[in-house]
Formats: C-alpha cells, sequence, structure tokens
C-alpha cells in the first residue's frame, strides 16, 4: 500500500470520525483511484455513501469489500447495518446468516450467540415459518454453530440481563425447548398445506375420492417430514417428562400409522411399508406392556390380533381395555358381549355374573353404530346375530366385517387369516339357514373356502351337510354329519347324529334310520331347553314311520302328537296332522284338516305344502281375496325376489328361483282376475324361473301382457306356449293370439286365426263373438283407408256371424248383438253396395231374428216383414237403432254395459236426425237422443264419451248445455284433444274465437296429430282473413294420418280459390301443378263421399283446370243428377240454383272438348232456368249462357246466331266493364270472320271503343293488335299498344303476366323482317323479369331463328325451373345448342333426360336423333 493510500485513508477515518461524511466519501474515492481493491477504502465509502443517503453507491461499496475479503467481518457488518436501515429483511437475514457462519469460523461464541439471537428473532418478527425452523435448528446440537455456542457459560437464570446472550445461552443447555417448539411449528405448517392442497385439487377434473386426494397430498408431506426425527429427539431427550413422553409416543403412533395407511401397497413403497409398521408395532407392543392407555395402541393391538373366535382374543386383554377406557364404544360392547355370554367382569366377579342375556344384546346393539369401522366389533355382533338366529343380520354383519377386514389388510400389510376365517364361518352358517334353498350357491362356495383352509370345520361340515339335504344329495350329506360326529361331541354333535340319521331314512334304510332318531331322542331328553329339538326329532320320527307303509300311519299320527307336546309351535307336525285328517282319517275330516294346515301356516310361512293346501280349498271356493294372502306370505316365506336381502339392484331378480312355483303362479293369477296386469307380469315371469316349461303360466304371461297393451310380448309368450302344448283342445292360447293381432290391426291374421279355431270349435260362442268383432274393426279399417267394397263383405261377414252366434246360443247376446248393429250402422253410412244382393240379403235376416221393434221407438223406426229388392242407408240405420235399442231391452247388471247401450242408441239416432228433414218425426228422434244420452250419462257419469255426445247433440241450440258438457268431460280427461277441439268448434260457431283458439291450441297440445284441431285453426284464420296461413294449416291438415273429409274438401276448395285469385298472374303449367294436390286429396274426400254434388261440382272445376276436362264433365253431369233428385224432394231455390250453375259449366266445358252440341244444350237448360230478376249472380249466368252459345255457334260456323247471341250478352252485361270487354272481343272476332269490310270495321271499331273505356283491356289490346297485323295497318297497330307499351314495367308486367304483348311485336317484326326489332323485344323481356324461363325460352328461340346459335348457351345458363313443362322447354332447347356446338356427349346426355322425363313426346326423340346424327358427322 503506498503512502499516499495510507494518508487518504487516515483524512477518510478522521472524517467520519468528525461525521464529515461528505469528506469521507472524497477521501475514499481518491485512494480507490490509486487502489481498486482496497477493502478499508471500499467499506469507508460504503459507511459514508450510507450516511449521505446515497444507497445504491454505498451497497455496492460493501458488496465489493466483502467480494474482496470475504473472511473480513467490518464490510459484512456494514451490510447488515444496510439493510437494517433500509429494511430489507431477506437480505438482511442472509447477511447475519452469514455473519453467524463467521463467527462460527473465528469461535467468537459471544459474537456468534448474538448474531443468531438477532437472526432467530427477525425471522420470528417477518420471515414464513420455514425459515424461523431452519433458524431454530442452527441450536440444535447437529448445527455448526453448536460446538462454538457450548463454550458459552450457564445462563443464570435470576439474572437473565446479565449478558445479552440470554436465549441462546437457554436454548443450548436445554435444547428440549427448541424441539418442542419446532415441533408445534412444523405439525401446524403440515397441517395447513395438506388443508389448502385439499381444496386446490379436490375442484380438479378426475381428482378421485375425498379420502384419496388427502392420502395423496399425505404421502407427499409425510415421507420428507421432519417430525418423526423430532418425536426421536424429545423422547431421547433427558429433560423429557414421563407425560411428554408418553404424549409424543402418541403422536408418534398416530403420525406413523397414517402415513402406513396412507401408502399405496407397491414394490417401490413395500420397504417403507415395512419398516413403518415395524415401528408402529414396537409402540404398540411397548403401550400395552406397560399398560399406558393409548386408545389407539389398544385398539390396534386388539384388532391385528389374528383369532378365530372372540374367547380366543383373551378375556384378560379385553378386561382390561374396558378398565382402560370405560367411556370408549367398545367398552359398551364387550360389556354387553360379556353379559350376553355370562362372562365375568373381572376374577372377582366369578358370582355375580348378570344372567338376563337381553340386557347385554341390547347393549351390544346400541354400541355397534359407532363401531361400523372395528374388526372385534363386527366379529362380536356377527357371532351374537348367528347365535339368535336372526340370519339376515348376521349376513350384513359379516360381509360388512370382510370389507373391513380386506381395508384393514391393505392398509396395514398383513393378512389375518383366522379372523377372515371366522367371518366366512358367521356368513355361510348364515346364508345355508337364510330361506334355504335361495343363499345356497353362495354359502357352498363360502364353505369350500373354509374347508380349504381348515379342513375340519366343523361349522362348515355342518354347512355343507344341510345343503347337501336341501339338494337332496342325502349320500353326501351322510358323509359330511359323519365326519362332525367323529370330530365333536355336545350339542353339535347332536344335532350331527340327528341329521346324519335323517340321511340314512331318506336314502331308504328307514329302520336304521328310526332306531339312530330314537337314539337322538333319548339323548335330548336327558337335556334341558332342548323341546324345540325334541319336537323335531319326533317330527322326523313320524315321517319315517309314514314311509314305512300304511300300516304305521296311525302310529305316525301319534308321534306327531307327541312332537307338539315337545313343542306346541312346531309348523311341520301340524302339516302333517292335516295330511292324516284330510287323506288318511276314517272318515275324511276336512275341516280339521284345514284347521291344521292354518295353523301350521300361522307358525311358518315356510310350511309350503300347507299353503299350498290351503290355497286351493280357497280358490275352489273362489275366495280370491284370501289366495292372494296365501301365496303372499308363502313367497314372504321363501325370501321373495331379493332373498330376503335388500338391495338397489336388479341383479338379484334375475339371481334367485322362486322354491314354491305355484304361489307366484296363484299370484299372478289374482293379479290377473283384479286387472293388475302389470304386478301379473312380474309373478309369472317369476314364476316361469323355475318352471320354464310350464305352457300354462305362458299362457297366463301372455294374456297379461296382451291386457296390458304389451303386444309384442304377448305375442312371443303366447308363441311359447303354443310350442310347449300345441293340442287341438288348446285353443285358447290361439284365441289370445287373434286377439293381440286385433288389438294392433294386423285385422286379417286375427281373423285367419280365429276361423282356424272356428274350424276345429264349431259351437265355441266366444269365438264366433270374437270373430264377428274382428270382421268388424276390419270392415272399419277398410273403410278408413277406402277400400270400400273391401268393408262392405267384411261388415256384412260381421253381421252373418254374429246371427250364427245368435242362433247357436244364448251366451254374450248383449254383446253379439252390439257387434251386429255397429256393423249395420257403418254400413248406412254408403250410399252405394257393390253387391246390393248380399247386404239385402243380411238385412232381411237381421229382420226376422230381430222381431219387432220395442214402443219405444216405434214412431220413429218401422221395419216391413218383407223387403223390396232396393236398400237404402236410411233403413239400414233404422235397422241399427232397433237392434240398439233391443240391447237395451236385454238388460244387464252392469251400469258400463247398460250406458253403453243407451250412447250406442242416441249415436244412430242422431245420424239418423241428420239424414231427416224437418218434421214431427225429426222432433221425435232429437228428443230421443236427448233421453238416451241422459240415461248414459246416469248408467256410468265417469264417461267423458258420453258428455262429449250431450255436448254435441246440444251444439246449435243449447250453447250453456254444450259448454258445460264438454268442460264435465274435461274435467274426467284433460288430454282428450277430441273434447278440447270440440269446445274450440263450439267457442267459433257461437263466435268467441280467442277461446276457441285457445282450445284449439290445448288439443294440439294433448295430440299434435288430431286433425279437427288443425281444421278449427284454419276456419278462424279464414274468419281472420288471413287466407295464407288457413291454407298452410289445412295443408298440414290433410297431411295427417287421421284423415278428416272435412279438411280435404275444406283445403281443395280454398287452394281453387286462390288459383282463380291469382290466375291472371299465372302460367298454365303453374296452375297445374298449384291444384295437383287438391285435386287428389278431393278424390280421396269423394271415396269417402261419392255422392256430395258440391264436392263433385268443385272436382270438375279443378279436373278443367289441370286439363282433365273429359273427368270434369263426367263428375258434374253426376252432380246434375243428384242435384236434380235433391231438387224433386225439396224443390230448394239453393238447390236449383247450383243446378243451373252446374249446366252452365258442363257447357263450357264441353265448348273445350269441342262438343258444340252438347255446348248449347247445357247453356240453353242454363237459360231456361234463370229467372227475370237481375240480381249479380243471375246477370252473370244469364252473360256466361248467352257468352257460351255464341261461342258454339261461332265454332260450329253459325255466326249469324253467334253474333246474336253475342249482343244479347253484351246488352245483358250492361256496366260490368270486365265481362263487356270478354264479350266485345268475341262479338269483334266474330265480326271480323263474316269477313265483310263493314263488318272488319265494325269489329275495329268496337275494339277501339272498348280499350278507350278500358285502356288496360289487354285481351282487347292483343286483339286489335293483331288486327293490324294482320292488315299491315302500323298506325292501328300503334293505337293499340301505346297505351300498354307507355305504362311502368312493373304495371305492364301485372297486366301482361303471359307476356302476349312481346309476342306479337315479335312476330310483327319477324313478319317484316327486322330480326333486329324483333331481338331487342326479346332482350328487354329478359332484363325487365330475368327470373322468368319463359322469356329465356323465346330469346333463346328467336337466337335459334335469326342463326345466332352461339349465344343461345349462355342465355340458358342458370338453375332448372322445378316446374316440369317450363323446364322440359329449356332443356330441349340446350339439348339442340349443345347438338349444334359440337359437345356431342352433352347432347345426349341431355337428350336422354327430356325421354326420361316425357317418354312419350315425339319432338323429345327427333332431338336425340339430331344429338345422335351430330355425332356421325363429327
Amino acid at each position: 500500500m503506498s503512502s499516499i493510500v495510507k494518508t487518504k485513508l487516515k483524512n477518510a477515518r478522521d472524517c467520519l470520525g468528525k461525521k464529515n461524511f461528505a469528506g469521507a466519501k472524497d477521501a475514499a474515492l481518491q485512494a480507490l483511484q490509486f487502489e481498486a481493491d482496497n477493502y478499508n477504502a471500499n467499506v469507508f465509502l460504503g459507511l459514508a455513501s450510507l450516511e449521505l443517503g446515497e444507497l445504491t453507491e454505498s451497497e455496492q461499496a460493501y458488496k465489493r469489500a466483502a467480494e474482496l475479503n470475504p473472511e473480513q467481518i467490518l464490510a459484512w457488518q456494514g451490510l447488515s447495518q444496510f439493510y437494517e436501515r433500509t429494511e430489507d429483511w431477506e437480505k438482511y437475514a442472509d447477511i447475519l446468516r452469514c455473519l453467524v457462519d463467521i463467527h462460527t469460523k473465528s469461535e467468537d461464541a459471544v459474537k456468534c450467540a448474538e448474531t443468531l439471537q438477532k437472526y432467530i428473532d427477525l425471522q420470528r418478527k417477518h420471515d414464513t415459518s420455514s425459515q424461523l425452523i431452519d433458524a431454530l435448528y442452527l441450536l440444535l446440537p447437529d448445527s455448526s454453530p453448536y460446538q462454538v455456542l457450548s463454550n458459552l457459560p450457564a445462563p443464570d437464570p435470576t439474572n437473565p440481563t446479565s449478558t445479552t446472550t440470554f436465549h441462546v445461552q437457554v436454548a443450548v443447555y436445554n435444547s428440549l425447548i427448541v424441539i418442542e417448539e419446532l415441533v408445534a411449528i412444523i405439525e401446524r405448517e403440515e397441517e395447513t398445506f395438506i388443508r389448502k392442497e385439499f381444496e386446490k385439487r379436490r375442484t380438479r377434473l378426475n381428482a378421485g375420492p375425498p379420502d384419496q386426494i388427502r392420502k395423496q397430498i399425505g404421502c407427499e408431506v409425510w415421507g420428507n417430514s421432519r417430525l418423526p426425527s423430532l418425536y426421536t429427539l424429545v423422547l431421547n431427550h433427558p429433560n423429557t417428562t414421563d407425560e411428554l413422553r408418553r404424549e409424543t409416543d402418541a403422536k408418534l403412533l398416530r403420525y406413523n400409522y397414517t402415513y402406513m395407511v396412507a401408502l399405496p401397497s407397491t414394490e417401490q413403497t413395500a420397504t417403507t411399508k415395512m419398516q413403518i409398521m415395524k415401528e408402529i408395532e414396537n409402540l404398540i407392543s411397548g403401550t400395552v406392556l406397560l399398560h399406558i392407555p393409548d386408545e389407539l395402541a389398544w385398539t390396534l393391538f386388539l384388532e391385528k390380533k389374528d383369532v378365530e373366535t372372540i374367547g380366543d382374543y383373551d378375556y384378560a386383554l379385553l378386561q382390561e381395555f374396558m378398565e382402560l377406557f370405560p367411556s370408549h364404544s367398545l367398552t359398551a360392547l364387550l360389556t354387553g358381549y360379556f353379559i350376553y355370554m355370562h362372562i365375568p367382569m373381572s376374577d372377582e366377579d366369578q358370582d355375580s355374573v348378570v344372567e338376563d342375556s337381553e340386557v347385554g344384546y341390547d347393549m351390544i346393539l346400541e354400541a355397534y353404530p359407532s363401531l361400523s369401522t372395528s374388526l372385534i366389533a363386527s366379529h362380536i355382533v356377527g357371532e351374537i346375530y348367528l347365535l339368535e338366529a336372526d340370519y339376515e343380520n348376521a349376513i350384513q354383519a359379516a360381509d360388512k366385517g370382510l370389507q373391513i377386514l380386506a381395508t384393514f389388510e391393505l392398509e396395514n400389510g398383513i393378512k389375518l387369516t383366522n379372523v377372515r376365517l371366522a367371518f366366512q364361518v358367521i356368513l355361510a352358517s348364515s346364508l345355508v339357514h337364510f330361506y334355504p334353498p335361495k343363499h345356497h350357491p353362495r354359502a357352498m362356495q363360502i364353505i369350500n373356502e373354509i374347508l380349504e383352509v381348515s379342513p375340519e370345520s366343523v361349522a362348515a361340515l355342518m354347512g355343507k351337510g344341510h345343503v347337501q339335504e336341501a339338494s337332496e344329495n342325502w349320500e353326501e350329506a351322510k358323509e359330511h354329519f359323519g365326519k362332525v360326529i367323529q370330530l365333536v361331541g355336545g350339542d353339535v354333535g347332536l344335532r350331527a347324529k340327528e341329521e346324519h340319521a335323517w340321511c340314512i331314512s331318506r336314502i331308504g334304510d328307514l329302520q336304521t334310520g328310526i332306531n339312530l332318531l330314537k337314539a337322538v331322542i333319548e339323548r335330548l331328553d336327558e337335556l334341558e331347553n332342548h323341546d324345540h329339538d325334541r319336537a323335531r326329532c319326533y317330527w322326523r320320527l313320524g315321517k319315517c314311520l309314514w314311509n314305512l307303509g300304511s300300516e304305521k300311519i296311525v302310529e305316525g299320527y301319534q308321534i306327531f302328537i307327541t312332537a307338539l307336546k315337545c313343542d306346541p309351535n312346531y309348523a311341520p307336525a301340524f302339516t302333517c296332522l292335516g295330511i292324516y285328517y284330510a287323506e288318511h282319517a276314517s272318515p275324511p275330516d276336512p275341516t280339521r284338516a284345514s284347521k291344521c294346515f292354518q295353523k301350521a301356516f300361522e307358525l311358518d310361512s315356510k310350511e309350503a305344502d300347507a299353503a299350498h293346501r290351503l290355497a286351493k280349498g280357497f280358490a275352489d271356493e273362489q275366495e280370491w281375496d284370501l289366495v292372494e294372502v296365501i301365496a303372499r306370505r308363502t313367497i314372504e316365506g321363501e325370501g321373495g325376489l331379493d332373498g330376503g336381502l335388500l338391495s338397489t339392484t336388479d341383479s338379484l331378480v334375475e339371481k334367485y328361483r322362486p322354491t314354491n312355483a305355484w304361489a307366484w303362479k296363484a299370484l299372478g293369477i289374482v293379479h290377473l282376475m283384479n286387472r293388475k296386469y302389470m304386478p301379473a307380469i312380474n309373478v309369472l315371469q317369476v314364476a316361469l324361473r323355475a318352471e320354464p316349461e310350464d305352457s300354462l303360466t305362458w299362457m297366463r304371461l301372455g294374456e297379461a301382457y296382451f291386457k296390458s297393451g304389451r303386444h309384442i310380448a304377448a305375442l312371443k309368450a303366447l308363441g311359447r306356449a303354443q310350442e310347449l302344448h300345441s293340442g287341438e283342445d288348446d285353443w285358447i292360447c290361439s284365441y289370445f293370439i287373434a286377439e293381440v293381432y286385433r288389438q294392433t290391426g294386423k285385422y286379417e291374421e286375427a281373423v285367419h286365426q280365429l276361423e282356424t279355431i272356428l274350424a276345429l270349435k264349431t259351437s265355441e260362442l266366444s269365438v264366433l263373438a270374437g270373430l264377428a268383432q274382428t270382421c268388424l274393426d276390419l270392415g272399419c279399417f277398410e273403410l278408413a283407408n277406402g277400400y270400400t267394397a273391401r268393408a262392405e263383405q267384411s261388415f256384412v261377414q260381421s253381421i252373418r256371424l254374429c246371427l250364427r252366434a245368435i242362433s247357436d246360443g244364448t251366451g254374450f247376446r248383449t254383446m253379439i248383438w252390439k257387434t251386429a248393429a255397429d256393423a249395420l250402422y257403418h254400413l248406412s253410412t254408403r250410399d252405394v253396395f257393390c253387391d246390393e244382393d248380399s247386404v239385402h240379403a243380411v238385412l232381411v235376416d237381421v229382420e226376422n231374428a230381430l222381431g219387432e221393434p220395442s214402443a219405444r221407438i216405434t214412431k220413429i223406426v218401422s221395419l216391413p216383414s218383407q223387403r223390396d229388392s232396393t236398400t237404402d242407408t236410411i233403413s239400414i240405420l233404422e235397422l241399427s237403432i232397433a237392434i240398439y235399442d233391443h240391447r237395451i231391452g236385454l238388460g244387464s247388471s252392469e251400469n258400463v254395459t247398460i250406458g253403453s247401450a243407451w250412447f250406442d242408441l242416441s249415436v244412430a239416432l242422431r245420424a239418423l236426425a241428420q239424414k231427416l228433414s224437418a218434421g214431427s218425426r225429426k222432433t221425435e228422434v232429437l228428443a230421443l237422443i236427448s233421453a238416451a244420452l241422459i240415461k248414459s250419462i246416469h248408467a256410468a257419469p265417469t264417461n267423458d264419451a258420453y258428455w262429449v255426445a250431450l255436448g254435441d247433440t246440444n251444439f246449435v241450440e243449447q250453447p250453456k248445455i254444450a259448454q258445460h258438457a264438454y268442460i264435465k268431460a274435461l274435467d274426467i280427461d284433460s288430454k282428450n284433444a277430441g273434447t278440447w277441439a270440440n269446445l274450440g268448434l263450439l267457442f267459433l260457431y257461437h263466435g268467441d274465437f280467442e277461446l276457441a283458439n285457445e282450445a284449439f291450441y290445448r288439443s294440439q297440445s294433448a295430440d299434435p296429430d288430431y286433425t279437427v284441431a288443425w281444421i278449427g285453426q284454419a276456419l278462424i284464420a279464414m274468419n281472420s282473413s288471413h287466407t295464407s296461413g288457413a291454407t298452410g294449416i289445412l295443408e298440414h291438415a290433410v297431411g295427417l294420418a287421421d284423415i278428416q273429409p272435412e279438411a280435404d274438401y275444406q283445403y281443395s276448395s280454398l287452394m281453387f280459390t286462390r288459383m282463380k285469385e291469382n290466375s291472371t298472374r299465372r302460367t298454365s303449367s303453374s296452375t297445374v301443378d298449384s291444384l295437383l294436390p287438391a285435386f287428389f286429396v278431393l278424390d280421396r274426400y269423394l271415396r269417402s263421399r261419392p255422392n256430395d254434388p258440391t264436392a263433385l261440382h268443385l272436382y270438375a272445376l279443378i279436373c278443367e283446370s289441370v286439363g282433365q276436362a273429359e273427368l270434369g264433365v263426367d263428375l258434374i253431369a253426376h252432380a246434375i243428377s243428384l242435384l236434380e233428385s235433391l231438387y224433386e224432394q225439396t224443390e230448394d231455390i239453393e238447390i236449383e240454383r247450383q243446378f243451373t250453375i252446374a249446366h252452365s259449366n258442363i257447357g263450357r266445358m264441353k265448348l273445350s272438348l269441342n262438343d258444340y252440341g252438347g255446348a248449347l244444350e247445357s247453356f240453353e237448360s242454363s237459360l231456361g232456368l234463370l229467372s227475370e230478376e237481375n240480381d249479380s249472380t243471375t246477370v252473370l249466368l244469364r252473360v256466361q249462357g248467352q257468352f257460351g252459345s255464341g261461342i258454339a255457334h261461332f265454332k260450329m260456323g253459325n255466326l249469324e246466331s253467334a253474333l246474336e247471341f253475342f249482343e244479347a250478352a253484351l246488352e245483358s252485361a250492361a256496366d260490368n266493364t270486365l265481362v263487356r270487354g270478354e264479350v266485345i272481343v268475341m262479338l269483334s272476332q266474330t265480326l271480323w270472320a263474316i269477313g265483310t269490310p263493314d263488318s272488319k270495321e265494325q269489329g275495329k271499331t268496337l275494339l277501339l271503343e272498348c280499350i278507350s273505356m278500358d285502356p288496360e283491356n289487354l285481351i282487347a289490346i292483343n286483339t286489335l293488335a293483331a288486327m293490324g297485323i294482320l292488315t299491315e295497318d302500323e298506325t292501328l297497330l300503334d293505337a293499340a299498344l301505346s297505351e300498354i307499351l307507355s305504362l311502368p314495367v312493373d304495371r305492364k308486367l301485372e297486366l301482361d303476366p303471359q307476356r302476349n304483348v312481346d309476342r306479337l311485336l315479335i312476330q310483327n317484326y319477324l313478319g317484316q323482317d327486322e330480326p333486329e326489332k324483333a331481338l331487342g323485344v326479346a332482350q328487354r323481356a329478359v332484363f325487365s323479369d330475368p327470373a322468368r324461363h319463359e322469356t329465356r325460352d323465346q330469346l333463346a328461340t328467336l337466337l335459334f331463328q335469326i342463326q345466332r346459335r352461339d349465344l343461345v348457351l349462355p342465355v340458358l345458363s342458370g338453375p332448372c325451373s322445378e316446374n316440369l313443362q317450363e323446364g322440359g322447354t329449356s332443356l330441349k332447347l340446350r339439348t339442340v345448342a349443345e347438338a349444334l356446338k359440337g359437345d356431342n356427349t352433352m347432347a345426349r346426355r341431355l337428350a336422354q333426360k327430356n325421354i326420361l322425363m316425357s317418354p312419350s313426346n315425339t319432338t323429345n326423340w327427333r332431338i336425340s336423333a339430331l344429338a345422335s346424327a351430330s355425332r356421325s358427322t363429327s
């Protein structure tokens, strides 16, 4: 170091002493200029900068000094002062830690202690627990500073302020304080970490169950924890008190046990787990050896004992446990066990044993719920339940014990073979005796496992013997009981001898068995409290005597009496006594037998023989309630479906088969009798598991399925019954199959099945009635689907079968007459019959069988004794009314039948009233309808159909009554769509549209496919002038499966009306497309109502519009004949008007068919029927008649006559501009056709006048323009077209939707040889309406004509028309264009498509030839 540097350092030191920090800084900096790595200069600079507030320079200077000489303390002290002043506690702690190490190396104990004390205080105040733990560890003997700190003098508790290191001195001389603090901090830290980490992880996806999450976190924490070593330090510390040592022992045990339980049982953790287990064993052994009251240690010690019986636990240990933990739940349970088993609580209590076992039993049951995870508690409870013969709870306790054992073994890494064996013995023994033989398969599995481990297990051998007895494997059972006899004596051995003797007797060695049983009885007589065993032995002895033959019957009877003297509640003895009285007593005493059977069944529900005999007796007496009681109790006695074990799974239903199948069958039959079909199905299925080949049960099951509506399952079950028993006498099964077919709508299959049965059972009345009903249903189905001829045959066949059934027997009269009446009622809905002779013949037969009508309907119905050859619908309906009335006269004891009869009569009368004209007869019919409905409601007030019918009857005249009736029906069935729809129609008819709409919505909610509701909404829409909405609703309605003719008619009428309104804006092809749905729908309507003149008339008009004029003429001719007939009957003016309109329309259609003579006749008839009135309709009809006649004469060449009629029509049209315009056009054409210059000029004049009055009359304009073109009169042409050409484009398109003006102009220009002008007209037409295909086709055709073929394809580009006709025209043009272009492949493809779309069109074939020719040319 140079003298200059020393001088500068001296100046710096002096300045610091004088607190001249600026000068000190300058001096230090000057020194550093000469010697940059000078330690003292950096220290002086750091101190001066710190005092001057230049913190960054100060910190850098101190750090440079520390780096230059880490062993020197000044820089470190300066840094500690700097960080303390700047409150940078983390760096301050690091510097203090470095100072501790420096002082340790310098062996300065006091400085080291002072610094360490500062370090610990700082960590307590500012830092985390983990840093405080590290700081406290420096005070322990294993730390590096401890050797230096141990040189400190011992602390003086009387004068703690005498030194600056008192706290460190205390810690060094008694480290237990530090260890305890560390234990407390770490315990708290680990608990907090586990809780927070659990809250974090449990919300993750696939987190697993809470216990698993806690174990995972625990393994992470406890595997690296310092607590075990700290606990060891506490235990080994000389200052540890006994209390602290016990407390620490308990903590270490629980810590290790929790860690061991959390560790998974894998190869990686096996070593760790084994080491922890050894530590736990040492801790437990020490605790028990020293009699320390640690609950966990004692509990684990007892739980880990591998013993087979409770006695093997060592009662002394159990007694000590009870003394140490008197309030523990296990102590209460053990106390109860000692009392129950009469075991003294201690050696001093040998003579004071409590004899009341019930007290001990109750104590055990009270304590057990709080010990749900205890092995010893489950073991004790299982044994107690087994001793009490509470097998169900014993099974549950043993199952639970095995689950606890599996968890305990997994967690503790040990195997408790004897404990497992004990639980298996309890479980197997309980399963053997719990509702045998339900659980024997499971019991045998467990018994075999027991015998593999312990071949001489008496309980297992006895259980196996009992199982073999239940299976009647008497030889094997005898062997197992023989082994038990060799192994044990006492009560168990005596029971084994009894069972051994019984097995021998069952094998066939009756005498040996009797002798052995007598020996057992002698031994039992010497013992007390074995009355039940004695009764059982006597009963078995009696059974053996009966098996010896009839001469021993009486002796056996006496033995049974003896058995009952031993135990009056022994049920099997009562059963045998009942059999004796019923079968062997002379004379038989059925009363005493029944009493014995009842007594036996009361005592033991498992006495199936007694129950079966009782059930048979009650069934013979039709006491079905008692049969059900017996069957149910028998089923309960055998364990039911679940074998007596409640379970939430359905697997038990599959697992356990019934023991007494007859009880399940009986219960199923009772359910069938009571119409409880689903319970019947369930119990019959169970019965079939026991007897799967029982055809009768299969048939009963099929019947239950059928009556519950499960038809597919019914067919399968009945088919199986037929397979098992296919004899000729088994026709009932076939009958049920036919019924299933009928209810599922397979009427033809049902008819075939019933006819097959009838061929075998010709006189079976039920089959005849069923076949008649099926034919009726088939007819209704056929009628609904439009097969009227088939329906007629089915109805006639149904009536014939009814007549046959009536003649063959007297049963089912009410039902058979109803079927016949229903068939006649449906026949009456037809106006025309396909086989009228057959219908007439069956009607005569019905009248002969029925006789005279009752006085109730004599004024309404009259049946002639002989019927003529004609058959009308009213007479058929009257005959059905007479049968319904006759059905009422037959009477019935059931209100349902009476109500149905009156209701049917009302329905038929209502149909008759609709066919009658006003008069006294109709009045009487209406009165009888109301009376019939009231009586039907009185008989069956809960039938909503009767209330609906009452509402329908009063629909028009009595709306309040109708509303009340509908609402009453809805109270009965609020989800009936038909009732809601009727209510809506009522509101609609009487003008309440809001309520009507709401009712229709409710109807649609109940059944979205109910057509009437949609019709009602359509009517509301039409009433509100929402025609488009009504059309959409009706379009949906006609597509529903529920076909309603009214919807068909209304839809067709609406579509035709819309077509007429939009006719000026439609092309002919679009008109056909729009009316095709109406065409088919109206055709469907007329199949159901062929004689509706209004529908025929409408159908004819639609046929005319779609190009089927021939069919239209036939239809309207039929309508005219019907209207004529109706007019003759009623002379109604409205019918006359319809008749006139029909003649006018048929005349127009004949004109279109070129039948001018026929058209003249029709128009003359129409004109002849018109009155002299001048109302609008009459005027239009007169004009149409005159106009049509004029056209007919014109077409026939009678121009003068045509001229007269047109002039008359013009005069009749008066001020009707539209009609006058049409007539003037035709009149001018007629004048033009006359050919004279005057007439032609007159025709032009008329057209000019017409156009001047109606400038937008397009027909007149076109006609006048055509005249101008023909005469080459440009002035006339301009005059004709000037008005329409001057109109805006939109208005012109509206007036001329067919583009006739453009077509005329194009033809005019082409005729004048001005193709460019024609092309311009065509192009403007396309520009004005680019989406119209006709204008594009017109332009393309014109381009062909003027030889501009290359422009055709671009013009035709774009989407194809959905209309077949329009699309076909464009396709033809494209095909020709492609062929002329040279694209042969595309041309051929388009030509083939043309032919496919219209094979009969010769033009398509010519175009195809053109495409092929172009290919050949190419």
